[in-house]
């Protein structure tokens, strides 16, 4: 495991939350991580967990140079809610998992440099999504700590998330272990939304014209009630 290193200095520095970049090569990138970090954050919504995106990760203290900026990284243990970067030293927790949305102009970076950076950190699982398919033929690809080295995974399970990944065309889809639910995309869930929105009003339009149908039928009876009692019979005893 990495040591965080020392603090050295007197006065604490600066520690930018960006630095001018493009949050994402291109839009397949951009949405899917957006997907990623919506679908996670509505999951662990219940959760003292946090999923923060494209966010600066600092990971030694004095040293505001030593960051990177994982595209989705999912933190347990700390106080829900969003951050303009994450210190790890202040807020006493590794991500447990890192999704890298990676590319052809990107691989050697994610295979090389952040892969061995979150392994030293100890962050237990790390992913890349290859949304193109440029250089990862599945598309998808996990590493899961195992000691202090990362290894394949090979199950497509995240064992903190207690989720399993698959691959939906430009997309990662995310399905509980304990129920095989899916996770629903902002777009799925406006759809079902929208579903239950017009079940709901059918429901209601049907429990009214039953009420109609029924109020008609009593004043039907009432009507005729009224006319036996004009000819003299009595409608009780009919």
């Amino acid at each position: 495991m990495t040591t965080l290193l020392p603090n050295l200095q007197t006065t604490e520095p600066f520690y930018p939350t960006g630095d001018g970049e493009p949050v994402a090569e291109t839009y397949d990138h951009f949405y899917v991580l957006a997907i990623v970090l919506e679908v996670l954050r509505q999951f662990l919504s219940d959760r003292q967990a946090t999923v923060l995106g494209n966010q600066f990760l600092y990971y030694a203290q004095g040293f505001p140079r030593l960051r990177t900026a994982p595209d989705v990284m999912v933190i347990f243990d700390v106080p829900p809610g969003g951050r303009d970067s994450y210190k790890i030293w202040d807020e006493g927790q590794v991500p447990a998992v890192i999704f890298e949305m990676t590319s052809q102009g990107t691989r050697q970076h994610d295979e090389s440099f952040k892969k061995t950076l979150y392994e030293q950190l100890g962050v237990q699982e790390y992913w890349q999504f290859d949304p193109k398919g440029e250089w990862i033929p599945e598309q998808l690809r996990g590493y899961r700590l195992h000691g202090e080295a990362y290894e394949p995974i090979t199950d497509g399970q995240s064992q903190p998330l207690q989720l399993r990944l698959a691959v939906d065309g430009k997309l990662i889809a995310f399905y509980r272990l304990d129920t095989g639910e899916k996770l629903l995309i902002p777009d799925e869930l406006a759809t079902a939304l929208h579903e239950q929105t017009v079940a709901r009003q059918q429901a209601e339009a049907q429990a009214e014209q039953e009420q109609q149908r029924a109020e008609q039928e009593r004043q039907r009876a009432e009507r005729l009630a009224a006319r036996l009692r004009e000819l003299g019979e009595d409608p009780d005893a009919v």
